[in-house]
């Protein structure tokens, strides 16, 4: 009978899902916001430039606001004296700032040329895509008009919600699974950590015991990570040869040993997930291809329409 439930609800919740996603078009904003995608392209143009990280940091934040709970902006609320919001839970202390910069800054700046318009959500799902094409990713559509979520609570962040560095392949597979994702897109997205930069706390106890690392690579990461209980910011890049591009070196690093987190090994001793990596590491144009791809898959994940979101005025307050 439980199980009877659960199949039930699923299949219920697919169904509020595939109604909103048909109420998504490239073109929402063509006569309320016409400016919309040049406004945003604008913005995240200068930050990028005068801050490298930025594209690397927004990615991030637009995976920890999917992949729980679907596109729905609840991760840029911040807290408040009632409610501790989902930025604060535990997991979402280490996103970085300017992730969330960029998306304030363009909403901003589209709140004076069309106020109330233009969703939070929708701003961080286009500011990632441009800004991944500044850095030499792939271009890809994304559908438009989400409406942003009413709600923002860590609580609501259950164990499991997020993949975690040290998780098996297996608990991967089965949180992607979940979310509607094959093996071969799960592996796709992995390709993100071909950019941006981990803290040493995620890899520091492995790279001891330097399983699946390249030696020399184990030896310069302890040297790296020495002080890091003294000052956990430090971190280092997850692609340690071309660290601010987009391509497919992260997938030619791992069989090398080069791979930096304990699930980018695990992607290449895992016989579900090898013959992946192995195929984007020879195929840059197919990473591409199959990473656009996923990426607009999860940009529709779970997303509002309508009457059961809201615009909010401030991407970081519930109106």
């Amino acid at each position: 009978m439980a199980k009877l439930i659960i199949i039930l609800f699923l299949l219920y919740f697919s169904s509020l899902s595939s109604a909103a996603e048909s109420q998504l078009t490239t073109d929402f904003y063509s006569k309320s916001c016409p400016r919309f995608l040049d406004i945003v392209r604008d913005t995240i143009t200068n930050k990028q430039i005068t801050t490298p990280t930025t594209a690397a940091a927004a990615l991030r934040l637009f995976f920890h606001d999917c992949f729980p709970n679907g596109c729905d902006a609840s991760v840029l609320v911040s807290s408040t004296a009632f409610t501790t919001a989902e930025r604060d839970s535990s997991i979402n202390l280490s996103l970085p700032g300017d992730g969330f910069d960029v998306v304030i800054r363009a909403k901003t700046a589209l709140e004076l040329a069309c106020p109330n318009t233009v969703s939070c959500s929708d701003v961080l799902a286009v500011a990632v895509r441009d800004l991944l094409v500044t850095v030499g990713g792939p271009y890809y559509e994304i559908s438009l008009g989400r409406r942003d979520s009413r709600v923002s609570k860590s609580s609501l962040l259950l164990a499991g919600s997020l993949p975690l560095p040290s998780s098996p392949i297996s608990k991967l597979v089965e949180q992607f699974a979940s979310r509607g994702f094959s093996v071969r897109e799960m592996v796709a997205l992995s390709g993100a950590h071909t950019i941006g930069f981990s803290h040493c706390k995620e890899f520091t106890a492995r790279v001891n015991d330097t399983a699946g690392y390249n030696p020399r690579f184990a030896d310069a990461l302890r040297k790296a990570c020495s002080n890091y209980r003294n000052d956990p910011t430090i971190s280092v890049f997850n692609d340690v040869m071309t660290p601010n591009k987009f391509d497919n070196m992260y997938f030619q690093n791992i069989p090398k040993g080069l791979g930096l987190l304990e699930s980018d090994h695990g992607l290449y001793s895992d016989p579900r997930t090898r013959p992946f990596v192995e195929l984007y590491a020879r195929d840059q144009a197919r990473f591409f291809r199959d990473f656009a791809g996923a990426m607009q898959k999860l940009s529709v994940y779970g997303v509002l329409t309508g009457p059961r979101g809201e615009i909010r005025r401030r991407c970081d307050a519930i109106n």
